[in-house]
């Protein structure tokens, strides 16, 4: 990664909130994971499980991703650390807000 890359990254604003269907979602808010077909075997064993928007990101392309952490996850604290294996990214597609 170059130096006008890393700036890009730095310069973004944060996401406050995402429109899904007629609902809006923001960090903090409850959602369940619907992993499309075809995704990882780690994503799909977390399908139906109900997590928390721990972060909103957008990448290059302009694709939303939400970090989300499991609700039922005994290492939901290091999740919220932003720690790896208890943090889960999802596209809009694979999320329903509750």
């Amino acid at each position: 990664m170059n130096e006008w890359e890393w700036h890009l990254l730095e310069d973004s604003a944060p996401i406050e909130r995402v429109a899904i269907g007629s609902a809006e979602v923001r960090t903090g808010d409850r959602v369940r994971l619907c992993p499309r077909k075809g995704a990882d075997i780690l994503d799909l064993v977390l399908a139906g499980k109900i997590a928390v928007i721990e972060k909103i990101e957008q990448d290059y392309e302009g694709r939303i991703q939400f970090a989300v952490v499991v609700e039922d996850d005994p290492g939901k604290d290091l999740g919220m650390l932003r720690q790896p294996g208890h943090r889960f990214f999802f596209g809009v597609d694979e999320i329903e807000p509750l």
